[in-house]
């Protein structure tokens, strides 16, 4: 039974399962039916998709080649990376699943192979799932991330993907990035919304209340949002608890939320399980979360009662559910991804009141495998026109593939960081260590809408200031903590800041204050704790910078340079302390 949540995963093209319990096949008809046909287990068919990052149509997005596991996590997905990862899972010349779950050969799959997910595709799937599958048995979980990471979404202040969202059907949903748009634009957005907007850890501050700034949904408990919802569906109860984005507050500005807290909430969690056991007699316990991965698998340790957390925030593609052992049982943890790369399937076979088995698959949306729904795409295609100028401007070209997602720097990041430098006229610079952001490859244009994927933002401004050695290591220490801190509830999402003109060593198995050793700037000098330096950034979280938005001088750089050229420096730091870790690619990465 260990490998069962394998179930329906992706057989070679052509060929026997990938899996023994796998329940598809591959044909080369290219037929929809064919290659997302599942076999009908069950009674429950709950579909999950995260994270994307109001990315309507299709892209490229190269997985990480660095996200290191320690601790009770290391060796343990998502943690694994590469070629290991493909040994660990026994892929063997499959090139589509090589290229949906690695880096590995990445420029050569993303050439042969396409882009993937995109908002037309995703609903013929999820049509054809639901229909084949019984759609009163069948709800679409919306893990958040949704309505940030495009151009289309900051000029419409989300609204483009609430209406996508509807039209593809989604019926529950939590938040993230959703809270840094305006408390006014959040719930005009939710009032648009067909799907129900649920989070069990957000609360109305006490004042707020009394004050009426901010209408809660249960003024008693302090809810601002509906915690959790029951539905009937193949003749069971089943829950879905919402639990946000924990740290939004931390990690996003709080100016634009003020009336709201957030936080992990355990014992809230607790609660409100044990209550609606009690109460609602479900058959089933979900959580839909935006946690993170290594957060969820915690919560699935100190709270029992859930039978299983749908995840996001970390963006994972995990192909299997991650059985967690606690007091009272196990609960199974899932990711899918992000960017509309993937779509969780979890059958449930719920007999008695309770689940009696399930089977799950991560499937990856391949765009040339998958046609478009014709609804879907005039919506999009309306959508996007009046702003089509823009998206399509060419600002540059790149002779190398452009990516960002890993632990540090992405060769994404590092163009941000140097067009910080030069632009700003800076000896440092600081980018945010956002996962989200599309990648390119080797030969594209550069357009501005390429550039807004990794930017836009409702805080986009930029700085200048002087900083002086100290406060440069103490904000890499602080980052590396959130990242690498033994205990996950204190790890508030993000990977490690990025970095240009410095160098410096790192070992992830220190504690904060000693992580960080050896910060070098370009020409060889050591960083001096008492020296001021002139250091750029954008992004800040506390108060508004007062320079212009990042992607204002990005676009400015990327046109003095042209082209990104082959040899383009990255200033990755050396690592150190974790050797033989599989969450650090080998090589095959490109």
């Amino acid at each position: 039974m260990n490998r069962r949540e394998f179930f329906y995963m992706m057989a070679l093209l052509g060929g026997a399962p990938l899996f023994a319990n796998s329940h598809v096949r591959w044909s080369p008809e290219g037929k929809t039916e064919d290659y997302y046909k599942l076999k009908p287990f069950g009674n429950v068919r709950l579909l999950h998709m995260t994270d994307p990052h109001a990315q309507l149509v299709p892209v490229y997005f190269r997985e990480p080649s660095v996200n290191i596991g320690l601790y009770q996590n290391e060796g343990k997905p998502p943690h694994i990376v590469g070629r290991k990862f493909l040994e660990y899972y026994k892929i063997k010349n499959n090139k589509y699943l090589e290229y949906a779950m690695t880096c590995v050969n990445f420029v050569d799959n993303a050439k042969a192979i396409g882009r993937m997910g995109g908002y037309a595709h995703i609903k013929t799937v999820v049509d054809f799932l639901r229909d084949s599958y019984g759609r009163d048995k069948t709800l679409l979980l919306d893990g958040g991330d949704t309505w940030q990471g495009s151009w289309t979404s900051l000029q419409t202040r989300g609204k483009d993907m609430v209406g996508a969202q509807n039209l593809l059907g989604v019926d529950v949903m939590v938040g993230h990035w959703e809270f840094t748009y305006t408390e006014k634009e959040i719930l005009e957005n939710i009032k648009e919304l067909k799907a129900e907007f649920i989070a069990q850890n957000v609360k109305v501050k006490e004042d707020s209340i009394m004050e009426e700034k901010f209408k809660a949904y249960d003024e008693d408990e302090g809810y601002a949002f509906k915690p959790y919802t029951i539905r009937k569906m193949g003749g069971a109860r089943v829950a879905i608890i919402g639990q946000a984005f924990p740290y939004t507050t931390i990690a996003n500005p709080k100016r634009f939320i003020p009336d709201l807290t957030f936080g992990i909430d355990a014992d809230g969690m607790q609660e409100i399980v044990d209550n609606v056991r009690s109460k609602e007699k479900p058959d089933a316990v979900i959580v839909l979360s935006h946690n993170g991965y290594d957060v969820d698998k915690k919560m699935a340790e100190v709270v029992t009662g859930i039978d299983f957390i749908m995840g996001g925030h970390t963006h994972d593609g995990v192909p299997e559910a991650w059985p967690v052992k606690n007091k009272k049982g196990v609960t199974y943890v899932c990711n899918a991804g992000s960017n509309g790369k993937f779509l969780n399937v979890l059958d449930l076979d719920i007999r008695n009141g309770k689940i009696q088995d399930f089977k799950f698959t991560l499937l990856p949306i391949f765009s040339n495998l998958v046609p478009e729904d014709k609804e879907m795409k005039a919506y999009i295609d309306k959508i996007r026109k009046p702003y089509l100028k823009d998206l399509t401007r060419v600002i540059g070209t790149t002779e190398i593939d452009l990516f960002r997602r890993g632990n540090f720097n992405g060769s994404w990041d590092q163009v941000i960081c140097d067009a910080l430098r030069e632009v700003g006229g800076a000896q440092i610079s600081f980018s945010p260590g956002f996962r989200w952001g599309t990648s390119l490859i080797p030969g594209q244009k550069i357009t501005f809408e390429d550039l807004a994927t990794e930017t836009a933002m409702t805080y986009p401004e930029t700085y200048v200031r002087e900083m002086d050695g100290k406060t440069v290591k103490m904000i890499l220490e602080d980052v590396a903590d959130n990242l690498f801190n033994k205990d996950p509830f204190y790890q508030q999402g993000g990977d490690m800041v990025r970095t240009g003109g410095i160098s410096y060593t790192i070992d992830p198995t220190k504690d904060i204050g000693n992580r960080i050793s050896n910060i070098r700037l370009l020409d060889g000098k050591p960083l001096e704790a008492n020296k001021k330096y002139k250091v750029a950034g954008w992004a800040t979280v506390n108060s508004k910078a007062p320079g212009k938005p990042i992607w204002e001088l990005t676009e400015e750089y990327l046109k003095n340079v042209k082209a990104i050229k082959q040899g383009y420096k990255v200033d990755t730091p050396e690592i150190v302390g974790v050797k033989g870790n599989p969450g650090i690619a080998t090589g095959g990465c490109s």
